[in-house]
């Protein structure tokens, strides 16, 4: 069983000051609206409905945050998660991209994010979720020009592979590879940026992209041996516009 599927809701912040005080890793999703960030954040902690997303597209503006330990799967949802206990936070940022989104909700989104993944010691790597068929949208590349000047991991999900077919699922990951590795330090040097393919329908991707989350997070210690999924999970034709 995978230390994802003890996530539970947490908190949630519209304010930089209102951030929890914890000092556990937390690794953040990020992703244009409708690339599948909730679909692949539900599947990935095997639970139907933990992230929301909003039906109308980009309105959502809070960061939500969600414990890692302090529970156990078989616990009420409702019970009290003791903050000590907590051993990493899951975090799902606004997805972004609508144009319906007002002049003002976009500059709250901007300084929320942008001092978010610049400035939050404790968050230890990005993992970014764009469509296969369209990555790297002015937004995406953004995000991660804001975000590679701290150092830390990127890890890219190209979702809704199912829709493409195996050239054009290699291509994207090929194509994805290089643009990644187009980003260099001043000193020359390649940041830590990986990407992979990922589809909720055909479960595609998510042992490797668990692994991965766990891998950064530092949990793997307690994963070994640990890849138990369920053919029951999420779908992600579910109609969610995330």
């Amino acid at each position: 069983m995978s230390k994802l599927w003890q996530a539970r809701f947490f908190t949630t912040v519209n304010q930089l000051r209102d951030l929890p005080r914890t000092q556990v890793p937390e690794i953040a999703f990020a992703g244009r609206s409708n690339a599948g960030k909730s679909t692949a954040i539900n599947i990935l902690t095997n639970q139907k409905g933990l992230a929301f997303a909003s039906k109308t597209p980009g309105r959502t503006q809070h960061i939500n945050f969600f414990s890692i330990g302090g529970a156990h799967v078989a616990m009420h949802r409702k019970d009290p998660t003791k903050v000590e206990d907590i051993q990493a936070l899951l975090v799902d940022l606004p997805g972004y991209g609508y144009a319906e989104v007002s002049g003002d909700a976009k500059l709250h989104w901007q300084k929320l994010l942008g001092d978010y993944v610049q400035r939050r010691d404790q968050l230890a790597a990005l993992v970014l979720i764009m469509d296969s068929r369209r990555p790297f949208t002015e937004l995406d590349v953004q995000m991660l020009e804001w975000f590679a000047p701290t150092g830390k991991p990127i890890h890219c999900i190209l979702t809704k592979v199912d829709k493409l077919n195996r050239n054009e699922s290699t291509n994207a990951l090929r194509q994805a590879q290089q643009v990644l590795d187009s980003y260099v330090d001043e000193d020359g040097n390649g940041f830590p940026f990986t990407v992979q393919l990922f589809s909720a329908l055909k479960r595609v991707g998510i042992e490797e992209a668990n692994d991965k989350i766990i891998e950064l997070l530092g949990l793997d210690g307690d994963e070994a041996g640990q890849h138990d999924t369920q053919a029951d999970g999420p779908d992600e034709n579910a109609g969610r516009a995330d």
